[in-house]
């Protein structure tokens, strides 16, 4: 496939993209210079070629996600600059 002026321009327009005129000659000849790359790749033979789904053979060895209570409400409550009994005091925010 080679894309003409008429493609270029109606790739920009789906794009929402504007060119400059003297630009898009040079845009047909970069786009392409990519789709006969594409068409270099599709010539490479892979049978037999598995997938790549991982870039490596390592597994991501996570801890088990359990819940539970490292600091008590008195410790957190601590080193509150205000608080209210069991809360935490800010600043109003919302008029």
């Amino acid at each position: 496939m080679k894309a003409d002026l008429e493609t270029i321009r109606g790739l920009a327009h789906l794009a929402r993209l504007e060119f400059d005129p003297a630009r898009e000659g040079q845009m047909a000849t970069d786009l392409n210079k990519i789709l006969d790359w594409v068409a270099q790749l599709e010539q490479v033979d892979t049978e037999g070629v598995q997938p790549l789904v991982h870039l490596s053979h390592e597994i991501n060895v996570l801890r088990d996600d359990d819940a539970r209570n490292t600091v008590s409400h008195q410790e957190g409550l601590r080193n509150a600059p205000r608080k209210d009994s069991d809360y935490f005091r800010v600043p109003k925010v919302l008029d």
